[in-house]
């Protein structure tokens, strides 16, 4: 039997899901600014998907229907993730240094479908286990379900990338390091883990040159796992 194409496969490991408003629950002392500046980073899911969209011209013909259905998603993803900035509020100063960050990502001149991958694979997976970790019931199920299907996309656009030869660019790694950063500015040096910044800032540069987060092996055991990736082109396991 002939085998089925990554693309195709992938496209058929997807499962739908629709967001719903959740209720503001309590979150972990000592997480609460950073929480409201990794939903302020929500305003990079319709950039993620802009960025596919431009890339549809300009990507091998049987990617195409995968990365099509990944801009739906993107969409859903923007709508669970408002549904949670309404439930707990925002940050103004925050939402506006995203909006500043957005314009950033969207004037840096790599490949759009490159720029959608390091930021999923490098802020988003980030920011997804933050949320599993620190934050209510609401933030760790759509953590779970927005998981889920970004592993389908870094998957797919890695492959993208690599047929394409693209890499990002120096000034593209510090973007991603700038934008992380900032959002992770507020923790210090904590006991805990999941409160030590540089902890996460490791995550980061991992998943960002190695494709892998071992620190984040305890998302896999999770009753509402978030994320845990062995390499860019693997899907992980949920229970």
């Amino acid at each position: 039997m002939m085998r089925q194409h990554p693309y195709k496969q992938l496209l058929e490991r997807k499962r739908t899901w629709t967001p719903v408003r959740p209720t503001a629950g309590k979150l972990k002392e000592g997480s609460e600014e950073t929480i409201k500046r990794a939903l302020s980073i929500r305003h990079l899911e319709l950039p993620v998907g802009g960025f596919i969209k431009a890339a549809l011209e300009d990507i091998p013909v049987l990617s195409k229907e995968l990365l099509e259905d990944n801009v739906r998603d993107e969409d859903r993803h923007d709508i669970a993730l408002n549904y949670i900035a309404e439930a707990h509020g925002v940050d103004e100063k925050a939402e506006a240094e995203a909006f500043r960050l957005q314009a950033a990502w969207k004037a840096h001149p790599d490949p759009t479908v490159l720029k959608a991958l390091v930021i999923e694979k490098a802020i988003f997976f980030v920011l997804l286990p933050f949320f599993r970790f620190n934050g209510d019931t609401g933030m760790r199920v759509t953590s779970a379900d927005i998981s889920r299907d970004e592993t389908i996309h870094v998957s797919g656009h890695s492959l993208v990338c690599r047929e394409k030869g693209w890499t990002p660019s120096p000034s593209l790694d510090k973007l991603r390091k700038a934008t992380i950063n900032w959002v992770l500015q507020p923790l210090g040096d904590s006991e805990d883990r999941y409160l030590n910044k540089k902890f996460w800032l490791d995550q980061s540069d991992n998943l960002m040159y190695r494709g892998k987060a071992e620190g984040l092996a305890d998302t896999k055991r999770a009753r509402v796992p978030a994320f845990f990736e062995t390499s860019n082109s693997d899907l992980p396991s949920y229970a």
